[in-house]
């Protein structure tokens, strides 16, 4: 479903991304990983469309982003790891505003927004500002907009950070039931012990290179990812 051949990308004489190159299927929950600066946000933003890049290519579904990409946004959703949104807008509002981007139906809109809703309890603030809400509840409400229209490649950038422990599991539930539908999910995260539990497989990224690729079982072996993790970053 995701496709990046030999993804190179630099900000001047720095090298962020240098020949990226993996698949992630249908069905698979990937976690992306290094350690600040290694490139995961880069990767991320080139995936969803929004950062370009200077060699290789990304498909989404067969679609090249470069050349395709308004095909290849339809189908994706992207949750970024500080969620930027419409300070002065109600939080419901926000969300009908990226459903209708979507072309959403009302029934479909209806049943998802409050199903979401509820599961992040936030169902009983969507008419409030989001100008007042935490960092964890403008995070859920990013969510509650990028889930409402069923994705079938969701794409997501630390998803735990500022989320309580409650809307953790539950987004952990959400991310089963969506690979268990066929569909895929990219994100990455610091949170090692939840990455292993959770994903099919995992890549790791130091200084915009891939160290490791494959099935979290062929990467970490008999260890904790998190012990090959900090092996790898020496």
């Amino acid at each position: 479903m995701i496709e990046i051949k030999n993804l190179s990308k630099s900000y001047g004489k720095k090298k962020a991304l240098d020949e990226v190159s993996f698949t992630v299927e249908s069905g698979e929950i990937f976690a992306f990983i290094g350690h600040n600066g290694a490139g995961k946000t880069t990767l991320i933003k080139a995936i969803v469309g929004i950062h370009e890049f200077d060699e290789g290519e990304i498909k989404i579904d067969g679609k090249s982003i470069k050349t395709q990409p308004i095909e290849c946004k339809k189908i994706m959703a992207y949750v970024p790891d500080n969620p930027e949104l419409y300070e002065n807008m109600k939080a419901i509002d926000y969300i009908n505003f990226i459903c209708d981007m979507y072309e959403i139906s009302e029934e479909k809109r209806k049943k998802n927004v409050e199903k979401y809703a509820k599961m992040f309890e936030l169902d009983e603030v969507l008419e409030n500002k989001i100008s007042s809400f935490s960092h964890g509840m403008k995070q859920k409400v990013a969510l509650i907009a990028a889930l409402a229209h069923e994705p079938k490649v969701l794409v997501m950038d630390e998803p735990f950070v500022g989320l309580d422990p409650k809307a953790i599991f539950d987004m952990k539930e959400v991310m089963k039931e969506i690979a268990e539908k066929g569909g895929t999910i990219f994100f990455s995260t610091h949170i090692l012990d939840v990455a292993e539990k959770l994903c099919s497989r995992v890549a790791i990224v130091k200084k915009g290179r891939l160290v490791k690729v494959g099935s979290m079982k062929s990467v970490k072996g008999d260890k904790s990812l998190e012990k090959v993790f900090l092996e790898l970053e020496g």
